[in-house]
């Protein structure tokens, strides 16, 4: 246990300082109204592109329930707004339509 001790900090130490550098430095900084723009646009192309890759990676058998997933949390996210909620019921619809056809 006391091998991996120093593994399980390094990896803390590389993970975190990637996230809290540009969120320290950001924060001190007045950005163009176009860049704070674009930033927003970051949190739906990351879930956009995990998505498009879902549905091309899935097998046969997870084809159908990956597009149901897929469409519901799309429109959940179109008409809310709330990311969180649309991966949710993304999720859960995903997996009531595995439970019903597989």
């Amino acid at each position: 246990m006391t091998n991996y001790l120093p593994l399980i900090l390094g990896m803390t130490l590389v993970t975190y300082i990637p996230r809290y550098l540009p969120l320290n430095l950001l924060s001190e900084l007045d950005l163009n109204p176009k860049i704070i723009r674009f930033l927003t646009y970051i949190p739906y192309t990351s879930l956009s592109i995990l998505i498009i890759r879902g549905l091309l990676t899935a097998s046969k058998d997870m084809f159908i329930p990956s597009l149901i997933g897929i469409l519901v949390a799309g429109v959940v996210s179109w008409f809310k707004g709330n990311l969180v909620v649309a991966v949710f019921l993304g999720i859960f619809s995903s997996f009531l339509a595995i439970q019903i056809l597989i």
